[in-house]
């Protein structure tokens, strides 16, 4: 039987948080290596896949179960997938987990008052003002994962270093090769094993979650799980930035 080439890169992340950058990117260098690549990114699939959905949870979580479904389809017919989506709920995430099998979860974070400033469209303003209801992170609850096999804070990190991280599970997962990424970045990249804590052991009549690429992409997946589990009151949406944020070396460039 063929082994099976494809898999599912689903980036999460509230609105802003440069999913669609960072999916464009790895989707460029994938190609170069004559990957086959598809982008199934939300905002461009609406009238497609969802016209006539609002934005209530049930509408949502069928949002991610046709991205998944197709995502799903495309993997196993041995195509690299990117998925661009806010995809709020754990919910809905882990059933495409199950479902898709070849997956890798990247969380994009960001602090929702950096979102706010470099925010071009208006709508988080619009948000805080009441003028859009039900909005992810400000009206309406955003669920971050607690054990994506990659984080990404894009208020810190360049998209490069982002990819970095993302080609390092691939390569960890076994979904690409050393020699691919060798051609992608240019220089040799190691699978790492799994860490002690990063081995779990299935129940019995349940599946083992996914490791995580890396322990400290786990850790920082652990501790971005305890803020934002409730929706953030328009007089409270912004967060604190992290204090690491402000200690950090001015960015070369930003994912948007």
């Amino acid at each position: 039987m063929a082994q099976t080439t494809g898999f599912t890169i689903w980036l999460t992340g509230m609105s802003g948080t440069g999913k669609s950058t960072m999916a464009a990117y790895i989707a460029a260098r994938l190609r170069q290596v004559d990957r086959n690549v598809e982008i199934l990114d939300e905002n461009e699939l609406g009238e497609a896949l969802w016209a006539g959905l609002g934005d209530t949870k049930e509408d949502r979580m069928t949002v991610v179960r046709r991205l998944g479904y197709v995502a799903g389809l495309l993997t196993r017919n041995n195509v690299a997938v990117l998925v661009p989506c806010v995809s709020p709920y754990k919910a809905g995430r882990e059933d495409n987990r199950r479902t898709i099998g070849r997956y890798i979860e990247v969380y994009v974070d960001c602090p929702t008052e950096k979102l706010i400033e470099r925010d071009t469209t208006g709508r988080y303003k619009k948000a805080l003002g009441g003028e859009i209801p039900n909005f992810i992170g400000i009206t309406e609850p955003y669920e971050p994962p607690a054990s994506a096999e990659v984080v990404l804070h894009s208020d810190q990190e360049t998209v490069e270093e982002g990819a970095g991280k993302i080609f390092q599970s691939l390569l960890d997962l076994g979904y690409v090769t050393s020699e691919e990424l060798k051609i992608i970045t240019g220089k040799k990249m190691k699978a790492q094993p799994p860490t002690k804590t990063q081995v779990v052991v299935a129940k019995p009549g349940k599946a083992a979650p996914a490791p995580a690429a890396a322990k400290s992409a786990k850790a920082a997946a652990k501790s971005d799980a305890g803020k934002g589990a409730k929706a953030r009151p328009a007089a409270r949406a912004a967060r604190v930035a992290k204090p690491a944020a402000k200690k950090s070396a001015a960015p070369k460039r930003k994912a948007r």
